[in-house]
């Protein structure tokens, strides 16, 4: 499972929660991770990757809050992703609003961001 695959880098200024809530969303992102899977439990995950129980739970916690996983009492952590794509939409204008004007400070051409963009998004399930 892609869980076993999850390398935190603890000399990154990015926290460790964001990075492991990065690698979950790019997990289901890239079909290693479907919706419906059980996430392992905070202890379990904790373990396979050597991070304090409080991370695994914080990761968790955005997630739920991003609408990409449910708390089910039988199962624990679910991906179930959020059918409400106008929040999602607006969330991701919020973001790119910033991560192209900074691109546009360094003058990386509309063109350029088009071809990255796809480059990226191509490489995900379709």
């Amino acid at each position: 499972m892609v869980f076993e695959s999850i390398r935190i880098d603890f000399n990154s200024d990015e926290a460790i929660y964001i990075q492991l809530r990065n690698q979950i969303i790019l997990g289901i992102a890239t079909s290693q991770i479907q919706e419906g899977d059980a996430l392992p439990s905070v202890r379990q995950l904790a373990g396979m990757i050597g991070i304090n129980m409080h991370t695994v739970n914080k990761a968790y916690s955005v997630l739920k809050q991003e609408g990409i996983l449910s708390m089910d009492r039988r199962r624990g952590a679910v991906i179930q992703i959020d059918a409400d794509r106008l929040y999602a939409l607006e969330e991701l204008r919020e973001d790119l609003q910033v991560l192209l004007a900074k691109a546009f400070c360094k003058n990386i051409k509309k063109e350029e961001i088009l071809q990255l963009v796809e480059e990226i998004y191509d490489s995900y399930r379709e």
